[in-house]
């Protein structure tokens, strides 16, 4: 997904501000696509240049509030149905659990430790969306409850997992205590 799409998606539903946008963006897409104040005004800029959306109209301070275009429909919509989303296949965290080895058990399991706490902080953090996503009946409180809830999944099976490896680790060593007593 590119910050170009989730403006339009955003805009798809009603004209607004960059102001308004980055609201929007703080308690729904951050989650899944965070932008910074300034990508999202540069993004409107250059979305303006290439004809996805226009000025609507503007207010005192050089507030502008933004519309999309029919061409900007279009390209959302080519973006929806004919673009194959990226497959993201980097973890680092998951790369360092390769070389947790490297590490005594101790500092392994605390790793892991940390990696079940931050999924369940953000699982928590997610939960508390729920009831005010399930407040709205917009299409993107409607549209985002089924991604909340991929997240909700998502950072259990996180924590789930961290919570299996750490103990995984002591399975390990004592397997190589053992291996080491025999011979």
């Amino acid at each position: 997904m590119s910050l170009r799409h989730a403006v339009l998606g955003l805009l798809s539903s009603g004209p607004a501000s960059g102001y308004d946008l980055l609201k929007i963006f703080e308690i729904s897409l951050a989650n899944v696509w965070p932008a910074t104040q300034s990508q999202l005004y540069a993004e409107l800029g250059r979305l303006a240049d290439a004809g996805f959306v226009a000025v609507a109209a503007e207010g005192p301070r050089g507030r502008k509030e933004y519309a999309i275009t029919d061409a900007g429909r279009a390209e959302l919509h080519h973006w929806m149905t004919e673009v194959e989303p990226a497959q993201v296949n980097r973890s680092d965290m998951l790369l360092r659990v390769f070389f947790l080895g490297v590490l005594d058990p101790d500092e392994a399991r605390s790793y892991l430790h940390s990696r079940a706490e931050v999924a369940d902080q953000r699982h928590r953090a997610l939960a508390e969306l729920r009831e005010f996503v399930t407040q709205g009946d917009d299409p993107l409180s409607v549209y985002g409850l089924l991604a909340l809830e991929w997240g909700l999944r998502f950072t259990a099976t996180q924590r789930d997992w961290a919570e299996w490896a750490e103990q995984e680790i002591d399975r390990i060593g004592a397997r190589e205590d053992r291996r080491e007593v025999s011979d």
